[in-house]
């Protein structure tokens, strides 16, 4: 699929087609004008409050690829601001995923170039420390390997794992073409409780609560 093909899936019922899974957390906001992100993942792990790694990460990131970078969290010291946005959206990059902070918010959120990161704070990172390049990393609370597909939009980030690239997005097309059925049907008046048969599944819960209670009265 095209990238256009993928943003119209959507992470979240690529998130679904996943059972559920693969989100990074809920505070990994897009800072940028554009969450529209879709790429293989390039990952580099930092030292905390360090940009040193950062520069090297982006020189390397090949391009097409999300630098998806483990900050370890840090909230209070940014580690990237407009001129790696710049020089990021230069090189090709399809954007970036910050366990951490950023700066220089005004100039980013105007930039067309997907960022994502979990705050925004004014202080900078030194840049005296060695990190690790094209590793596993852990970032928004989802493991993320070299080459597992990072796709985002206005609902957050979503990882999946390469493997498994091809069925998921089969599956969400599944699961959107299913959700258009229902739209239309419901445009036609027709109820959504009816559709998704909701009356038949809370008969199903009562009766998988009332089972066992049936079970112990039944006994001598």
């Amino acid at each position: 699929m095209t990238t256009k093909q993928v943003l119209a899936l959507g992470a979240a019922a690529i998130s679904d087609a996943l059972g559920k899974r693969g989100a990074m957390d809920h505070d990994m906001h897009c800072r940028s004008a554009n969450p529209g992100m879709v790429g293989p993942a390039f990952p580099v792990r930092i030292h905390t409050a360090d940009i040193l790694m950062v520069a090297q990460g982006l020189s390397e990131c090949p391009k097409g690829h999300v630098l998806v970078i483990d900050a370890q969290g840090e909230l209070n010291t940014a580690i990237w601001g407009e001129l790696t946005t710049f020089c990021a959206e230069r090189k090709g990059l399809a954007g970036v995923v910050i366990d951490g902070a950023i700066r220089d918010a005004r100039r980013i959120a105007e930039s067309r170039f997907p960022v994502f990161a979990r705050a925004v704070v004014p202080n900078a990172g030194g840049a005296e420390y060695l990190g690790e390049i094209n590793v596993t990393v852990s970032c928004g609370g989802q493991v993320v390997r070299p080459g597992d597909w990072i796709v985002g939009d206005h609902d957050g980030v979503v990882v999946v794992p390469s493997e498994r690239w091809d069925d998921a997005l089969a599956g969400a097309k599944r699961i959107v073409d299913a959700e258009k059925v229902i739209e239309r049907e419901v445009r036609r008046g027709v109820d959504l409780g009816s559709l998704i048969r909701i009356s038949e599944k809370i008969e199903q819960k009562r009766g998988d609560v009332l089972a066992p209670q049936l079970r112990l009265a039944k006994k001598p």
